[in-house]
């Protein structure tokens, strides 16, 4: 992330009002639905989703500019307890750098749950010492809407927490008033990036997470985390956006479960990854998939920087 660059005083030349910018990371543990809050806030799908826990493995930024406010706000992976793995560690890596580098956390929960992964995460942002929300996600599941007070009441005695909202991120429920409470804590500053600018990852990266949410979707169970994927070719020609993408798994049978039978699995993989890019990048796109076996790639340091897993932004 670009340094901070707070200005007292910075106006709206057009409205006379303070311009207001800031940092937000939205933290957890796995699979509470931060990348779908993020994903609603901003109307648009920046990161990938699904019921998988670990789904995102890399920060992600998506910037909301309205009026004098531009909120960046910082997607995490899932801050969690099992780091045996090289790419865990990598993960839980991501994860705690963004507490640093921010202004404000939500710290987003699940219904009614409290883990001892949830108390990993209040520990690592109380130790920040940053302005906290406290979003209780998913509520419109909750079997036992009676169970939800006595709860809230129960969160607000674990941390000085500057709100604390019961959402549904999918139903967009409470979200509006979310960004409005955001808003009041948001630092006086200039805008760090244009108003039209979305977030801080490239076209190429957001096409691997596309094919990569295919993956986790359709073979969650079979290959829940032995699979990534890096793009061999990103060109525009004419009215047709090219792409290939390399997708890695660790052993042979995993490279058969994900071809299928006679290519069918890859195919249906690769015709969702297909339409998404084609609303992403508002282009046609022609897809080609392939599929390498990289034995012990997720636990090889080397092999997950050559792969992308690495500090430097796409």
């Amino acid at each position: 992330m670009p340094p901070h660059r707070h200005f007292s005083g910075c106006l709206n030349m057009v409205t006379e009002t303070p311009l207001r910018c800031g940092y937000v990371a939205i933290v957890g543990r796995p699979n509470v639905g931060k990348s779908t809050l993020l994903n609603h806030i901003l109307g648009q799908k920046i990161s990938i989703t699904s019921r998988k826990p670990q789904t995102t493995r890399h920060q992600v930024l998506g910037i909301k500019t309205e009026d004098n406010h531009q909120i960046v706000f910082v997607d995490t992976p899932g801050l969690h307890m099992n780091a045996d793995r090289a790419i865990n560690r990598f993960m839980n890596k991501e994860a705690r750098s963004a507490i640093r580098d921010v202004d404000l956390v939500v710290f987003v929960v699940d219904r009614t749950a409290w883990t001892e992964e949830d108390a990993i995460v209040l520990e690592h942002v109380q130790a920040s010492g940053l302005p906290t929300m406290l979003v209780v996600n998913k509520v419109d599941l909750l079997d036992d809407k009676t169970a939800l007070l006595p709860h809230l009441k129960i969160l607000a005695e674990k941390g000085d927490f500057a709100a604390i909202l019961p959402v549904s991120a999918l139903r967009q429920h409470n979200v509006e008033a979310l960004e409005e409470q955001i808003l009041t804590l948001l630092p006086e500053s200039e805008h760090f990036f244009p108003e039209d600018q979305i977030t801080d990852r490239s076209q190429r990266f957001l096409a691997s997470e596309i094919v990569r949410e295919k993956l986790m979707r359709q073979l969650g169970d079979e290959l829940p985390y032995a699979v990534t994927v890096q793009i061999e070719e990103f060109a525009q020609e004419g009215d047709v956006l090219h792409i290939s993408a390399l997708i890695f798994v660790e052993r042979n049978g995993q490279k058969r479960i994900l071809i299928g039978e006679k290519g069918s699995r890859l195919r249906s993989i690769g015709s969702d990854a297909r339409r998404d890019m084609e609303s992403l990048f508002d282009s046609k796109v022609m897809l080609r998939l392939w599929v390498k076996v990289k034995s012990g790639w997720s636990d090889d340091e080397r092999a997950l920087r050559s792969l992308g897993y690495d500090d430097k932004k796409e």
